[in-house]
């Protein structure tokens, strides 16, 4: 016999076999009311906490399909940070600290409907004072932005509140770094490997390691115009000849399709590419005949562990500040592959 509490209900199918069966609602294209039907294998008391924690989750399905004016703004950003979306792993986390913040603060208790541009302006004010900088406020605005007219578009709002309010403005074009102190950058990183190979007190592999990765990292960034996530990814095997192949990135640390979800070919400088294959080989020459790992980028001498982009990004850094460089960043490097025919090969 069929238990039935809210939307769920369960039914013994045989000892040890429950079946539990949750209302989705109404499907909005054939009209006709949607229920999952799933199995629970175990005692009584496992299937009703499946069915109870089920029939919970079924109620927000169909509280997305049904207009709710009287949401406030901190529920609908639960269920749309809840919802798929199909976000890159980092922009799950930006949004997810974003939505934190504004469920915390008093904007969050208020109805989403009552959400007008004119009192988000009054709660941008109100952040500025509090000593928040203009870059974290259009980002707590484009965030409710875009959940406001997902819940319009799911039929949550009946409307979006915030339609027709100019959007935050967007930020300045990333200027390339200068030829000359990207050349300069370069000379110094030969110059960092070279010592590292030739230190009076003996040689330090593990210094000499980074040294060498960092040394590849600027070449790279600079001739290959990649992203940060994309250079973290970078295998052994990805380049075949001259030709490197970007094909995966690592966006918050999981590693999946590029940030444009494509697939680049990009043909490296003969010096570049020669530095790859020799960097390489001193690698598996250094480990002894034992299999070195897949990651161009790694902390480890095997390369089985892949370098973090936070990491690889500390290291450009360190190099970028001892060479009085302070100023320039990876991300410039990466808006070089906008610029053609950069002579690198006379910065040794």
């Amino acid at each position: 016999m069929a238990r039935i509490r809210g939307a769920g209900s369960l039914r013994q199918r045989r000892p040890g076999a429950w079946e539990v069966r949750v209302s989705l609602g109404t499907d909005a294209v054939s009209g006709r009311s949607t229920v999952r039907s799933l199995t629970v294998h175990g005692e009584h008391e496992l299937a009703e906490q499946a069915r109870d924690r089920w029939a919970a989750e079924a109620a927000l399905v169909r509280s997305r399909r049904q207009v709710r004016s009287g949401i406030n703004l901190g529920e609908l950003l639960g269920a749309w940070l809840a919802a798929e979306h199909g976000w890159r792993p980092s922009t799950l986390v930006g949004y997810r600290s974003t939505t934190g913040f504004l469920i915390r603060d008093p904007l969050g208790g208020r109805r989403a409907v009552d959400v007008t541009p004119r009192v988000l302006r009054a709660e941008c004010e109100r952040w500025r004072r509090s000593g928040t900088r203009d870059p974290t406020v259009w980002g707590r605005v484009r965030c409710l932005r875009s959940a406001l007219r997902w819940a319009y578009a799911e039929r949550i709002l009946d409307r979006d509140p915030l339609d027709g309010m100019p959007g935050p403005p967007q930020p300045g074009v990333r200027l390339h770094a200068p030829v000359e102190a990207v050349r300069d950058l370069i000379a110094h990183a030969y110059q960092v490997a070279t010592a590292a190979t030739t230190s009076p007190d003996g040689v330090d592999v593990v210094r000499l390691h980074r040294a060498e990765q960092v040394l590849l990292l600027v070449r790279l960034a600079a001739d290959a115009g990649a992203r940060r996530g994309e250079l973290a990814a970078l295998q052994l095997d990805d380049l075949e000849g001259d030709v490197l192949t970007v094909s995966r990135a690592a966006s918050a640390e999981v590693v999946g399709p590029t940030k444009t979800r494509r697939i680049r070919r990009l043909t490296l400088g003969a010096t570049t590419a020669a530095l790859w294959r020799a960097t390489v080989e001193t690698w598996r020459s250094r480990a002894g005949g034992e299999p070195v790992g897949p990651w161009l980028f790694s902390r480890d001498l095997d390369h089985h562990t892949r370098l973090s982009t936070d990491c690889l990004g500390h290291w450009f850094a360190a190099l970028a500040n001892d060479d009085r460089l302070m100023d320039l960043r990876l991300s410039n490097l990466n808006s070089l592959k906008h610029m053609v025919a950069l002579p690198w090969e006379d910065a040794e």
